[in-house]
């Protein structure tokens, strides 16, 4: 398969996840880097985004609940090209009935090559990156190619 080059803008379309029992630690870590999160575009799933809302005072496009469809909504962004960092706070230790689309959120994050920080520690890391506030380019199959040798 061969790759091309895609950027991702200055300004990034930030993805907000969070399972019930890592809410609170999501709000945390908003909280903590508020003024970061307020030059970028926020949208998460509903409970997360209107929690995240509420507490900070950060504007979020808020989609539906993750188990309501929220999660596979913001797979269909990622597919589109419209979201350019997730933030997943998901709970190691708590089984999900919408374990399917918690997976395959995470697999076409993989699939599209955008940057996935699934706990506090790696969020900080890439949020306070020099590429969080400039565009940078990062590799993706050309899938368009791929689909003409079909």
């Amino acid at each position: 398969m061969e790759f091309i080059t895609k950027p991702l803008p200055a300004n990034k379309r930030v993805a907000l996840v969070a399972h019930d029992h890592r809410k609170s630690a999501m709000i945390q870590w908003c909280s903590r880097h508020r003024i970061s999160l307020q030059k970028h575009y926020l949208l998460a799933t509903g409970t997360t985004g209107g929690k995240i809302e509420a507490a900070t005072g950060l504007k979020v496009e808020k989609l539906l609940s993750g188990p309501l469809g929220g999660d596979q909504q913001l797979g269909a962004r990622i597919s589109e090209g419209k979201v350019d960092f997730l933030v997943f706070f998901w709970d190691p230790f708590e089984p999900m009935p919408h374990d399917p689309d918690v997976k395959a959120l995470l697999r076409i994050a993989a699939v599209w090559n955008i940057p996935v920080a699934c706990n506090s520690s790696s969020a900080d890391m890439m949020v306070q990156s020099a590429l969080m506030e400039r565009s940078f380019g990062r590799e993706v199959p050309d899938y368009q190619c791929y689909l003409k040798q079909r």
